[in-house]
């Protein structure tokens, strides 16, 4: 394991505990954002679904996926294993749909194949290359037709949209309420970022082989985007 990743999963482990305490403050399109994800699965809501979650976390994008296709089987991925442990707690009722895997999504076999791979406030810690490298990995992973949906902080395509849309988020972060501390917490965790501008990433999907690349959502520094597996 890295020194990079090693310091990534202690600092997403010592903070699992409060993560989701400030998640609609943080995330100040909540709604629109997890629910343009969820919208972007085009699939029969009783579709028996072969699911996978990037970068899981606590469950949250799972969780929205498992209440919108009651069907679906989700394996979620993470290299911190106690964000992992609140989200079985999360998944409780859905124990029997789920599954927990403890690794780096960027290092380790995906799996699949997969009729869905899902991500959320995941990819953008990172670097450009490994990003290129995930998506031709996951396009690999998935069945012909499935779909990826990426909802992630993007960077700003200039310097001075992506000061901007920083300084934009703490403040409408601060109208809904956020604790100073759970925003310097989250100022603290940006630290490992490493956006990319949504222009960028579409090519890139586009070069690995993604059809229908488009940008559902986009608000600020967060945006929803992905492609389909050609059948």
């Amino acid at each position: 394991m890295s020194a990079t990743l090693s310091t990534v999963r202690s600092a997403f482990d010592l903070t699992a505990t409060g993560y989701d305490r400030a998640r609609r403050q943080l995330v100040p399109c909540f709604d629109g954002f997890y629910g343009a994800a969820i919208e972007a699965l085009d699939f029969p809501r009783a579709a028996p679904l072969d699911a996978l979650d990037l970068g899981a976390g606590t469950g949250l994008m799972a969780g929205f996926v498992a209440a919108a296709f009651p069907a679906a089987r989700i394996t979620l991925i993470d290299v911190a294993p106690a964000m992992l442990a609140k989200a079985r707690e999360r998944l409780g009722p859905v124990r029997d749909r789920i599954r927990t895997v403890e690794a780096d999504y960027a290092q380790e076999p995906l799996g699949g194949p997969f009729d869905a791979i899902v991500s959320a406030l995941s990819i953008h810690h990172l670097e450009d290359p490994a990003k290129r490298d995930l998506f031709r990995r996951v396009f690999g992973a998935l069945k012909p037709g499935g779909i990826f949906v990426n909802a992630d902080q993007v960077a700003g395509a200039t310097p001075a949209l992506e000061r901007r849309n920083k300084d934009e988020w703490a403040a409408r972060a601060r109208v809904l309420g956020v604790a100073e501390e759970d925003l310097a917490a989250a100022i603290e965790r940006m630290k490992f970022d490493r956006p990319a501008t949504v222009a960028a990433q579409l090519r890139w999907l586009a070069e690995a082989s993604f059809a229908n690349v488009d940008c559902a959502f986009k608000d600020g520094m967060f945006a929803v985007f992905g492609g389909y597996k050609p059948i």
